[in-house]
């Protein structure tokens, strides 16, 4: 079980199922949102608990993205539809006991830093 909050701890998170697919991402959207890349995992929409105040925003017809309203933390994305949420590595409280598995929307990345040769990259998803 990993737990989670925001900044301001006002937005807390339990994920209670197994996450996978850990990755990073170097979309626009997910670089504007955070400030450089996107880590998450994904877990299944029923195996997370989410408490507090969460403001959700329709980046796109396809997702939205959740965060704090408090301190602007970004925690969550999630596919309209698609029964998972993704959920922020770096607001997991502790070890994650995870390790990226790729690097996703690599075409998108910010000219300002590199990603290994040796880790898996995908131009898309």
């Amino acid at each position: 079980m990993l737990k989670g909050s925001c900044l301001c701890g006002d937005v807390t998170f339990t994920v209670t199922g197994t996450p996978h697919d850990p990755a990073a991402c170097h979309c626009s959207q997910c670089r504007k949102m955070s400030g450089h890349i996107w880590a998450a995992a994904i877990v299944a929409e029923d195996e997370i608990e989410i408490a507090g105040p969460v403001r959700w925003y329709h980046a796109s017809e396809k997702a939205r993205r959740g965060f704090c309203p408090r301190c602007g933390s970004s925690l969550f994305w999630q596919g309209i539809g698609s029964g998972n949420m993704d959920f922020a590595l770096g607001a997991v409280d502790g070890p994650t006991g995870m390790h990226l598995a790729r690097h996703i929307f690599v075409e998108s990345k910010g000219d300002y830093y590199d990603i290994p040769a040796s880790e898996p990259q995908q131009e898309e998803e």
